[in-house]
């Protein structure tokens, strides 16, 4: 079973205790799944989760779905271009949260976080788009329209985004199963972040030196050590013999000991006095 299959069989046992709210989520079903105007052929529909759903809903409402009535009571309009809903559906904060629902369950996926994060449901027109948007957004979410051939699809890329809105739908399991995921994949993340960050100081350190005894050979093969100053030239004799020591190390092994900074300082005198020679 994929990801958002366990999300949306999950759900599926989620009913909210209001009539009201019971309402916004049959509502959104049936218009997501394009049976707006079809209610009594919810039986053909061939997800199983919004029939399993939407039979469940209609069960505890109950709804007539013969009878004009039910269209009154899901607050679904007829229209010019055909059926449309009432936005008082979504008034409430628990009537979106409903909604949502219903939505994901008619016409939404979610990628198993393993792979990415993308989080998307498919909408037929502008308008369920639209409301879509706002809903999501209302719960300080960013979602995004893209159109997909004839479709309009609401999606959500921000992982930390996809676990709010699990948890506003209800799948709470799926949520925490997300979450463990996301924690394993920052530590990796970190922990690769950090190695490659060790890495590079390392070769930075090892080139460092390998110009610094570059420079002090050259001087060497040049004019001799005894051109440079006897602080320089110390400096210069040891970092030849122990070639592999940090800045820190070569300050420890001089007399006085020098700190980190007074080391790369004289270091860059030292460069400084190669640069010099070479130009010469």
């Amino acid at each position: 079973m994929s990801f958002s299959e366990n999300v949306k069989d999950e759900i599926l046992g989620c009913i909210d205790n209001s009539r009201h709210c019971k309402v916004a989520e049959l509502a959104a079903i049936l218009w997501l799944s394009d049976k707006i105007n079809r209610i009594s052929d919810i039986e053909s529909i061939d997800n199983k989760y919004v029939r399993q759903k939407a039979n469940k809903l209609i069960k505890l409402l109950d709804l007539d779905i013969e009878s004009e009535e039910t269209y009154k009571t899901l607050k679904i309009v007829r229209t010019n271009t055909g059926y449309t809903i009432d936005k008082i559906l979504v008034e409430r904060n628990c009537c979106k949260k409903a909604f949502l629902r219903g939505a994901f369950l008619a016409a939404g996926s979610v990628t198993d976080p393993v792979r990415g994060y993308h989080f998307e449901i498919v909408c037929h027109n502008d308008e369920q788009a639209d409301l879509l948007l706002q809903i999501i957004c209302s719960f300080e979410m960013e979602a995004k329209l893209v159109e997909r051939k004839k479709y309009k699809v609401v999606y959500v890329k921000d992982g930390s985004h996809i676990v709010d809105i699990l948890n506003v739908i209800g799948a709470h399991v799926s949520l925490m199963d997300m979450e463990n995921v996301r924690i394993v994949k920052e530590m990796r993340n970190t922990v690769n972040r950090r190695v490659n960050c060790e890495a590079a100081n390392i070769s930075r350190t090892v080139n460092a030196a390998v110009k610094q005894v570059e420079d002090i050979k050259y001087i060497e093969q040049s004019v001799g050590l005894k051109y440079l100053p006897d602080n320089l030239r110390e400096l210069a004799e040891l970092r030849l013999e122990e070639d592999e020591l940090s800045l820190k190390d070569l300050g420890l092994k001089l007399n006085p000991p020098l700190g980190k900074s007074g080391v790369n300082h004289r270091l860059r005198k030292i460069s400084e006095i190669a640069k010099e020679l070479r130009r010469n």
